[in-house]
């Protein structure tokens, strides 16, 4: 076994990063939001360190769902508070130690050897050891688990221990993703597991331990003594406040009752970014996209060309400016700019064209139609299907909006029980390309939320997710490839690339995201 130390080289390709673990992850820093009466409080001093103590408020406006704690759903909040991961990326997809300290990635691909810490113990005293990854990848192998990423776990078929702190998993073949599992991946307390999908306790070995829950208004964590995080946390707690509201949200954060959201609507993110008393940060890897789905068994939707006129029928522009706040970019594709799959003439295929969306209608035989379209209740996604809407009855196609509570709407996208039309978000277009066209509900080639199927499509992402990580000349090939399908077949249609906006003040530091959104509060810390 290999292992690195120090951050690697500049120069290294992405395919020799992954031979050894990197240490130092580079986190980006945050802030929350302060009080009013905090206004006039001196800056605290820097050489002192973080200062000690307090309880982080977050606001959001969906309560978690215990069921989905292995997918990535509501629950990003709570996922890195109580648990850990193997690894975490850095800005540049470089994966970074955490509960595996090295690693090496055999040539061929078809395997990986694991460095485990050997000072990490569950909430419950239990030692952390090689029988826990263990676990942690059968879990996400069951089935009853819906998560996201679990093809890439199935490709786990063997275990090899050489003693309880390193670990080989034994591949059935080569996955451009692997480091991506591991970033999705918590790891929890095996005994326990069952009691957290539940909603009844959460054992993990990360920074804070779950102490009270009450079901659609608050979680309380509290520091965990024993991390294996030398000093950290620096908090003696957190407490995530469920505010459904987008008013009472705002109110919260004025006020200072809450330090800290990601929740809030971009209308009113645009009317706090002047205001001193907050600052804003906009995610830019592209974790978060707005889209309408298809369900190609559906009437009328299961013709391309009444997609296509969908997709031509939206006022993009529009939607980042009235829905979003203007916190958002434009896109026909799921790929971020950050993305080794974007093109910019592939984000601007589709443009606000009505006389071309009419045209498609009728080459498809079809005057005025209705369609029913499903999105959640909440006021922020209902006013983004009264957007789209509004556009789609310029080109005769009449939306009876379906408002349903968020739960329900993912359960339904899991279970591909969606209507003709809905609308939501999705992510996984900011880590390999292949994980969204193998992972994400709305985009996986084996069993998507449409039904769509293609011989076509399903090879092309085989060829890109069966083959080690990297990017070159048949890699981007692939990704075009892709991406022509996506265009064509519109079984997803794309809005926009917006990451989350933290809302946050001067009080808290420190706080980060991973690349799944799981909130990370190992650095965060209250100012005087």
């Amino acid at each position: 076994m290999t292992a690195s130390t120090t951050p690697p080289a500049p120069g290294l390709t992405r395919r020799a990063l992954l031979r050894g673990g990197a240490a130092g992850a580079g986190l980006l820093a945050l802030a929350a939001c302060r009080s009013a009466a905090d206004q006039a409080a001196p800056a605290a001093d820097a050489s002192a360190g973080p200062r000690k103590g307090g309880v982080l408020t977050v606001g959001t406006g969906v309560d978690v769902t215990p069921s989905l704690l292995f997918a990535q759903s509501a629950n990003t909040l709570v996922q890195r508070l109580v648990f850990n991961t193997l690894t975490r990326y850095d800005d540049q997809l470089r994966p970074q130690p955490e509960l595996a300290t090295s690693w090496q990635v055999a040539p061929d691909g078809t395997s990986v050897t694991l460095r485990l810490r050997e000072d990490v113990r569950f909430h419950n005293g239990r030692r952390f050891t090689a029988d826990d990854v263990v676990f942690a990848v059968q879990n996400l192998q069951n089935p009853v688990r819906s998560a996201q990423l679990r093809s890439t776990a199935a490709t786990v078929t063997d275990f090899r221990k050489n003693g309880d702190f390193e670990l080989t998993l034994v591949l059935a073949h080569p996955v451009s993703n692997l480091f991506d599992l591991f970033e999705f991946m918590i790891i929890p307390d095996r005994d326990t597991v069952e009691e957290a999908v539940a909603g009844a306790k959460l054992i993990g070995t990360g920074p804070f331990t779950l102490t009270d829950r009450k079901p659609g208004s608050s979680l309380t964590f509290a520091r965990n003594d024993a991390y294996w995080n030398p000093g950290r946390p620096h908090l003696d707690g957190v407490e995530i406040r469920i505010i459904p509201q987008p008013e009472s949200l705002l109110s919260s954060l004025r006020t200072g009752q809450t330090h800290l959201s990601y929740n809030v609507r971009g209308k009113d993110v645009a009317t706090l970014k002047d205001d001193p008393q907050f600052r804003i940060k906009q995610y830019d890897t592209g974790a978060g996209a707005y889209y309408i789905g298809a369900n190609v068994t559906a009437e009328h939707v299961g013709d391309k060309r009444v997609r296509q006129a969908i997709a031509w029928a939206i006022d993009r522009d529009r939607f980042v400016q009235q829905a979003l706040g203007g916190y958002g970019t434009v896109s026909s594709v799921p790929w971020p700019k950050s993305s080794p799959a974007y093109g910019d003439a592939d984000a601007a295929h589709y443009h606000h064209d009505p006389d071309r969306a009419r045209a498609l209608l009728k080459e498809a035989g079809l005057g005025t139609i209705s369609l029913p379209f499903a999105h959640t209740a909440d006021p922020g996604s209902t006013a983004i299907a009264q957007i789209l809407q509004y556009d789609l009855k310029q080109v005769g196609i009449e939306l009876v909006l379906q408002p349903t509570d968020s739960p329900t709407m993912q359960k339904q996208l899991i279970a591909q029980t969606m209507p003709a039309l809905w609308t939501l978000s999705h992510g996984f277009a900011q880590l390999q390309p292949a994980t969204l066209a193998v992972s994400a509900y709305p985009f996986n080639e084996a069993r998507n939320s449409s039904h769509f199927s293609s011989p076509a499509y399903t090879d092309i992402v085989q060829k890109a997710w069966n083959r080690p990580a990297g990017d070159g000349p048949e890699a981007a090939a692939l990704y075009r490839q892709i991406t022509d399908v996506l265009l064509d077949e519109a079984f997803v249609i794309d809005l926009a690339i917006a990451g989350l906006v933290e809302v946050a003040g001067r009080k808290v530091q420190g706080a980060t995201l991973n690349k799944y959104s799981y909130l990370n509060l190992d650095d965060a810390h209250l100012t005087a």
